[in-house]
């Protein structure tokens, strides 16, 4: 039997980041409709936990929407006190987007794009 197919998230999706306040909001829409019911299996709000865990985020949400092929992430306190408090180099959350782009996803069953 061979091992469940790894898709980098960046082929099947695009996402967008930002701010809102101390928490981090990431966006993520599949580029099919196939795409976004893999998503649904498989980009979870804990596996987006342990990706960030360096963080430190409180608790992240997921959101679903449907009709547009998305999932929404709310990072709870995930920015170190936000633009005008924090000393990290990405004090908004702009560039989280991109590095969830790069999270290999194993899917449980194969995968044809």
């Amino acid at each position: 039997m061979s091992a469940a197919p790894k898709v980098r998230l960046g082929e099947i999706a695009t996402a967008r980041s930002g701010d809102k306040g101390n928490h981090a909001n990431i966006g993520v829409v599949a580029k099919t409709a196939a795409d976004f019911r893999l998503l649904q299996r498989a980009l979870t709000a804990e596996v987006v936990a342990r990706y960030f865990e360096c963080l430190g985020a409180r608790d992240v949400v997921r959101y679903e929407l449907p009709n547009v092929h998305a999932l929404n992430f709310m990072l709870f306190d995930a920015l170190e006190g936000g633009a005008s408090q924090s000393l990290r180099i990405d004090t908004q959350g702009k560039l989280l987007g991109s590095a969830l782009l790069e999270l290999e996803l194993q899917f449980d069953s194969v995968y044809n794009h």
